[in-house]
């Protein structure tokens, strides 16, 4: 057999080999690498390529140390769920880096880090004061979680008063102009609303490359042919022009009318209506 082949067949094998094997240590080994982790990634791509492109050494003396280099920290995962000393021995704990808006400087040189690092790991959450930092944790990944100060946190709805619906996923109901049924159910839509909906945009189906159902139920669509202009959703912002001219009627009526209990019960109404407008107005608007 030649030799090239001999390197494709082995390398293939020992891709395969490695796959599983990291299927089965699972994403945690991708997402988060501890130095124990970082050092066994690197021992495994330095086997892997050994196996691979050296055609005098035995294979499978190869395969057998990249199993011991898998179970190993497979084993040592397991027994890091139940005991928390193991954990941090091999993981490794945060470290405060910043308090009340004060850097740690003893913190700093036991992580041998520098004020640019620290001032560099900041400007990567958009921060560009130490002053505005609450609280700052280095991770064992060495990643930095940064907690704001309450007066530079950004606001939301919570701050405000208002409510909003609970997000549901955004639905894929298109793709390459093909109807996706089983997204489009998941939306709670149908076929026939789905053509209802292209016919109010005045778009065929063969020119969707993309169409999305969103939180509420709106069709947005991307078009093959980009100089088309396809109208925004506009049933909300109707809906709340409706709600509104409703209520300008209730107190255009109470003002008119002559009859006090019509008087009285058109006033009300339009209580009632000014109240659920407001409850929903931000909905409706975005």
């Amino acid at each position: 057999m030649p030799e090239w082949l001999t390197i494709v067949i082995r390398a293939l094998g020992t891709l395969v080999f490695l796959f599983v094997l990291t299927r089965i240590l699972g994403k945690k080994q991708i997402s988060q690498l501890t130095f124990f982790e970082y050092v066994i990634g690197i021992t495994l791509g330095d086997l892997a390529g050994n196996i691979s492109t050296e055609v005098e050494s035995n294979y499978w003396h190869g395969v057998i140390a990249i199993l011991v280099w898998c179970l190993v920290p497979l084993l040592l995962e397991i027994l890091t769920l139940k005991s928390k000393t193991l954990r941090i021995w091999f993981e490794g704990r945060g470290r405060v880096m910043i308090k009340d808006g004060k850097i740690l400087e003893d913190n700093l040189k036991k992580e041998r880090y520098t004020a640019d690092e620290l001032l560099e790991q900041l400007r990567t959450k958009s921060i560009f004061r130490v002053a505005d930092v609450e609280f700052a944790l280095l991770e064992p990944s060495g990643d930095l979680s940064v907690l704001l100060k309450s007066e530079n946190q950004p606001l939301t709805p919570k701050h405000l008063g208002m409510k909003l619906v609970t997000e549901k996923p955004t639905q894929a109901v298109m793709v390459d102009g093909v109807v996706q049924n089983e997204p489009l159910a998941a939306a709670g839509r149908g076929p026939g609303w789905l053509q209802t909906e292209l016919e109010k945009l005045g778009v065929i189906k063969e020119n969707v490359f993309l169409g999305q159902v969103n939180t509420h139920g709106e069709l947005t669509v991307d078009l093959y042919d980009d100089k088309l202009k396809v109208p925004e959703p506009s049933e909300r912002p109707a809906l709340l022009a409706t709600l509104k001219k409703c209520e300008a009627d209730l107190e255009l009526y109470s003002l008119t009318t002559q009859n006090e209990e019509a008087k009285m019960m058109y006033e009300a109404c339009s209580v009632q209506l000014t109240k659920a407008i407001q409850q929903v107005h931000t909905l409706l608007r975005m």
